[in-house]
């Protein structure tokens, strides 16, 4: 019988808060048969017996933790070493120990003196989470439910006792993190240690003051949040500023230079640095779980499963403006970042990439406020007056971020290593990398020129003159961005038209950017003058609707505001040679780009063999592409298309491989795909569609289910919002019927 249990017997020993909830815990869930209880105080287990906590108790400890398989340590950090010394000769050579305090150095330290610094069945644990209350009566057996437990184990320590102490915990619903004993110190120094400190040390000062009485009679709920701590055990937080006195004291250190700093600020009125230090703590406190195990930025931004259930359905209708240019929201940020004096941007993108390319600024103390329902303003630093980041760049999806920002750090004094998530850490970088290496940058990428990236500073840069391989403008702009740095003069030249963001905006911010032919110029020397940016709505997110009014019978939308650059719209070129019924109306210029609004109403498509002059105007528009040639007359061939393979997915294989599981007539070929059209009466089956995480492919079978014949379940969409954040309400309010499911 006792196999079924995840721990037959437990000895606690120290009936607190803590350990009582643990042991409350299992055994509310049958994972423990037998529970043997010590504390030095009689009283609490003689209440522990009566409520149910422990079957048996006794006044000496050798005798309770005799024969336990795990003996929780539930005690003050500077008793552990006198309470180890106590149980010792009564542990045999299968128990496990695990203590559950907020300092783990000490008590490794402790463990090692008494029982042996290669003793291997001691795992060092500490659970992040507590209450108010104390002792035996305030036990709770869901304390731990969706909290951290952080365990220290060290490289002595046995993977058994490990695992025993791991599963004891998930049973009880925690979350299990492990990291060093160094490691944790220094993080709980700073996350739980220091603000206890300053919560004592605040509430000790007021105190003391002879208006202490109006003080605390006014104190609003901000510090009475803030100062719930100091009413914490002050035994308990003296042994532990005690035991962790090294990495407090230097966390310490680094929180008075910093408040001197900000006194400073505050005292010369300078409104920029005071508005730097509210927003990098704001975006800090959103991540704040992550921080605890110091990975704020670091951990893939969506975490959740999202799948999407698009069920078939009619028309779309309305008029309406689709988010923000995600191409010149990047270079917004970079741009106005790089510039001397105050940017304000409008219609920005807040979708993940966008946000990563802005934190990443943040990261190198730009100081920019929002965004706020689009709106941005970035106060500049100039083309030198970047600072070095504290950690790693973490860029998630975005790619666009990491080879513009390769070329712009190319041209810094310090080093910088770019990192992003599991789709991001598979793409190619060599192809910035390398030019970036001829103008004389020292750069470094994993195997196969894959991230992460590392470039490193202080080298000088050279203007070369370079021929790009392939129509590529995250190359062609990286190449530019290191021109800003280099001497002499930086030149670009094309084999096809590509995306001219980078040029227009640079001009936009008065550089002087020269174009002739498929050729681009610009020399060092000059500076970047602020500038107010109004963000076009992003013409790739629109041509999701432009399919999707094209396709779907009686459809008739207006999307607004559309950002028109003619190196962008060859998903309209190819929409109206397919027979797509499409105006472009009250077209004008904001801020350098053109925009118009753009109506689509249904029309019966006829496949065609794609003019490869419109492939690189239309790169990130071809899977939506796929499904209007999927519901045309005839067949539909693209080629010099092979950049697709190398996108956030290999695009043509996964929209074949969609198109095929919806039981369309689809091949890929090495630089596009073969589609036979299904016909104005054709209709898709339904079925599953495996994304690979790609946001494009995910939003362009949602677009088939317009013209379905049963639900198609759109699998892993969560990066959807790094391009088109609020796309399943967009498209619900426009006629789709979309259901969202997370899991």
């Amino acid at each position: 019988m006792a196999s079924n249990y995840v721990v037959p017997r437990i000895a606690v020993v120290g009936l607190g808060l803590i350990g009582c909830s643990w042991v409350k815990g299992l055994r509310d869930r049958a994972a423990v048969a037998t529970v043997v209880g010590y504390d030095r105080n009689l009283d609490s287990m003689q209440e522990a017996l009566r409520v149910g906590l422990i079957d048996d108790f006794s006044t000496d400890i050798q005798q309770v933790v005799r024969d336990a398989d795990l003996v929780i340590l539930s005690v003050p950090i500077l008793s552990m070493r006198q309470v180890l010394s106590d149980l010792k000769p009564a542990l045999n050579d299968k128990t496990v120990l695990t203590d559950v305090g907020s300092v783990k150095g000490s008590v490794a330290a402790d463990v090692g003196e008494v029982l042996g610094f290669g003793f291997s069945r001691f795992v060092l644990g500490h659970p992040i989470a507590g209450s108010e209350k104390s002792g035996v009566a305030a036990a709770d057996g869901n304390l731990y439910v969706r909290h951290k437990v952080i365990l220290t184990p060290e490289e002595h320590t046995s993977p058994d006792a490990v695992a025993l102490v791991r599963a004891a915990w998930e049973v009880v619903g925690a979350d299990i993190e492990e990291m060093t004993v160094e490691h944790h110190d220094e993080v709980l120094a700073a996350t739980s240690h220091l603000p206890h400190l300053l919560a004592y040390s605040l509430v000790d000062t007021l105190a003391n003051s002879h208006e202490n009485k109006e003080i605390f009679n006014y104190a609003a709920g901000g510090f009475r949040d803030f100062t719930r701590i100091a009413a914490s055990s002050p035994v308990m937080w003296r042994d532990i500023f005690s035991a962790n006195k090294g990495q407090i004291l230097k966390t310490l250190d680094l929180f008075s230079h910093d408040l001197a700093f900000l006194r400073h600020a505050i005292e010369q009125d300078d409104t920029t640095t005071v508005m730097g230090v509210l927003t990098r703590a704001k975006v800090a406190r959103d991540h704040f779980s992550k921080i605890l195990a110091r990975r704020a930025y670091v951990d893939p931004m969506k975490t959740a499963t999202v799948n999407y259930i698009a069920s078939p359905s009619g028309a779309l209708s309305g008029s309406f403006r689709v988010p923000g240019d995600k191409s010149i929201s990047h270079r917004s940020i970079m741009l106005g970042s790089l510039a001397n004096g105050t940017t304000e941007v409008t219609g920005f993108l807040e979708g993940e990439d966008s946000l990563a390319t802005l934190q990443a600024f943040r990261d190198m103390g730009v100081v920019i406020e929002g965004p706020h329902r689009g709106r941005v303003t970035i106060h500049g630093v100039g083309l030198n007056g970047l600072q070095t980041p504290p950690n790693t760049l973490y860029l998630g999806n975005s790619g666009t971020s990491m080879r513009l920002l390769a070329g712009l750090m190319a041209g810094q004094t310090f080093d910088v290593e770019m990192s992003g998530d599991e789709s991001l850490s598979k793409r190619p970088m060599g192809r910035v990398a390398d030019p970036l290496r001829l103008m004389g940058a020292q750069v470094e990428t994993a195997e196969g020129g894959r991230p992460p990236m590392k470039v490193f500073g202080a080298n000088k840069l050279s203007g070369i003159h370079y021929d790009l391989p392939m129509a590529s403008a995250q190359v062609k702009s990286c190449v530019l961005l290191a021109g800003l740095y280099a001497e002499g003069e930086t030149s670009v030249t094309e084999p096809a038209p590509t995306r001219d963001h980078t040029e227009r905006m640079l001009k936009g911010f008065g550089y002087d950017v020269q174009v002739e032919g498929s050729t681009v110029r610009i020399k060092s020397g000059g500076e970047l003058t602020a500038t107010n940016i109004d963000v076009p709505s992003d013409i790739s997110s629109a041509a999701f609707f432009m399919v999707g009014a094209s396709i779907a019978k009686g459809s008739d939308i207006t999307l607004e505001h559309v950002g028109i650059n003619p190196t962008r719209i060859g998903v309209i070129n190819i929409l109206k040679a397919m027979g797509g019924n499409i105006e472009v109306l009250n077209e004008r210029e904001v801020g350098g780009e053109p925009v118009a609004d753009i109506r689509i109403r249904s029309a019966q498509l006829k496949g065609i063999h794609i003019p490869e002059d419109q492939v690189p105007l239309a790169i990130d528009e071809f899977p939506a592409l796929f499904i209007a040639a999927a519901c045309a007359e005839g067949e539909t061939v693209l080629t010099g298309a092979e950049e697709l393979r190398v996108k956030e997915s290999d695009r043509i294989q996964a929209m074949v491989d969609g198109l095929v599981a919806l039981g369309v007539d689809a091949k890929g070929t090495e630089d596009g795909a073969i589609i036979q059209g299904m016909g104005a009466e054709g209709r898709f089956a339904g079925g599953d569609i495996v994304t690979h995480h790609d946001h494009r492919i995910a939003m362009s079978f949602a677009m088939a289910s317009l013209r379905g014949s049963a639900p198609i379940r759109i699998l892993d969409c969560a990066n959807v919002a790094t391009s088109f954040p609020g796309f399943v309400e967009l498209s619900n309010s426009a006629g789709l019927s979309i259901e969202q499911k997370e899991g």
